[in-house]
């Protein structure tokens, strides 16, 4: 309860008790259009989630449904009702607690990589998740949040204090977490947090001759990848057709784009795509293909179109932002968002090789959901605005 005779000054000057302006302020300050979109692509992709889950439930050693058919659908909508209050909770927090959560988070799940090796289960041929009782888990999916706070704290310390040896600082992180993730192994991750680092680092005002160092030192660590990690090498292999036979079959990019351009612009309709019961994955990495196939390339076209406007509408809302953390925390967070996406749906339409990543809010995947829905609270804390003329000040009521 509040106290008796306090005011706070709400919107449009009207004073009303401060327990009830909470939820208001709130409403009030967060970005109703980015929250509308993040809610559009997971009603998107519980649709999605549930014309692969048949897929995904048949036995591979009968060829028959294993289970429920929409048993995937059932508990991605689980990881739904959990995920998206956790992202509102995150969204009300203040700037500075939720740096301070990132913080905590980044230490937390840097630490859980360490012991992936040890505790870690394998699956698909890559140590990268740890078992709970009734939960598995992908440290390095709630990482890369975490990851990016922590990289744009440092980094806007430079303009606090120039010595500060902040770029070193943020290199040695990434290169222990690319370490770690590379001995999993997990090349997509790995891309991904290196290429967050390299943009935070352009966004911080290094220089170009840095920039350019770090080009060439990635290039490199391409050539070295290629040349000493079986696996990318082979599915690079296959993506260029190097040294594959004639009589081997379609890979999985082949499968994917033949899946999603099977339905033509309309989709042979929901349920009724054939192709997916090829796919590898249909429910997570290919799960834009099966959106192809039953729902037409106009509506993958729609769906690369919301995500184009979740990174234009975060753009938009930092070109007023004068304070340097916030900048790089929310331009991070989209970068990572948007990578994220791009390489899903690149990989589906045979522009990328398989990279194993799966497709935000719309592929299954409890570990993907929390993660991603701890990051949007995180980017929906950093992009509220006070719409109101000054502070929320407290007016004490005189009874008169």
């Amino acid at each position: 309860m509040f106290k008796a005779g306090e005011l706070v000054k709400g919107f449009r000057g009207r004073t009303v008790p401060r327990e009830r302006t909470a939820l208001a302020i709130w409403f009030w300050e967060i970005d109703r259009v980015l929250l509308s979109l993040i809610v559009a692509l997971m009603a998107i992709g519980l649709v999605a989630v549930a014309a692969a889950s048949p897929v995904a439930a048949i036995d591979r050693s009968t060829a028959q449904i294993a289970v429920n058919p929409l048993i995937y659908f059932y508990r991605q909508l689980v990881w739904v009702f959990i995920g998206l209050p956790v992202m509102l909770v995150i969204s009300m927090l203040p700037r500075q607690q939720a740096r301070r959560l990132a913080l905590f988070l980044c230490a937390f799940f840097i630490l859980l990589l360490f012991f992936v090796p040890l505790l870690g289960s394998t699956i698909n041929g890559a140590k990268r998740w740890i078992d709970l009782p009734g939960f598995r888990f992908q440290p390095s999916e709630f990482l890369k949040p975490a990851y990016v706070v922590t990289i744009a704290w440092l980094l806007s310390l430079r303009g606090k204090d120039a010595t500060l040896p902040v770029m070193s600082l943020t290199g040695v992180l990434t290169a222990i977490i690319a370490l770690l993730l590379m001995r999993q192994p997990d090349f997509g991750q790995t891309v991904i947090f290196c290429a967050c680092w390299g943009s935070l680092l352009l966004l911080s005002g290094v220089s170009m001759r840095i920039i350019g160092a770090m080009g060439v030192g990635a290039i490199g660590l391409l050539v070295a990848t290629y040349m000493f990690y079986e696996n990318g090498r082979q599915r690079i292999n296959d993506f260029l057709g190097i040294g594959v036979s004639h009589d081997a079959g379609p890979d999985q990019t082949d499968l994917a784009f033949r899946t999603i351009t099977h339905g033509g612009f309309t989709g042979v309709g929901p349920g009724g795509g054939q192709n997916k019961f090829r796919l590898p994955e249909a429910h997570t990495d290919y799960i834009f293909s099966v959106i192809g196939e039953e729902f037409g390339l106009l509506a993958c076209i729609a769906i690369a179109c919301v995500y184009l406007a979740i990174i234009v509408r975060v753009l938009l809302r930092l070109l007023d932002e004068e304070d340097n953390f916030t900048l790089l925390a929310a331009a991070g967070l989209t970068t990572e968002f948007g990578l994220q996406a791009i390489i899903n749906m690149g990989v589906n339409a045979q522009i990328f090789p398989s990279k194993g990543m799966t497709l935000p809010f719309i592929s299954y995947g409890g570990s993907s959901m929390l993660a991603l829905c701890i990051g949007v609270g995180l980017l929906l804390a950093f992009t509220r605005r006070n719409p109101f003329m000054g502070r929320h000040t407290v007016v004490k009521w005189s009874g008169r």
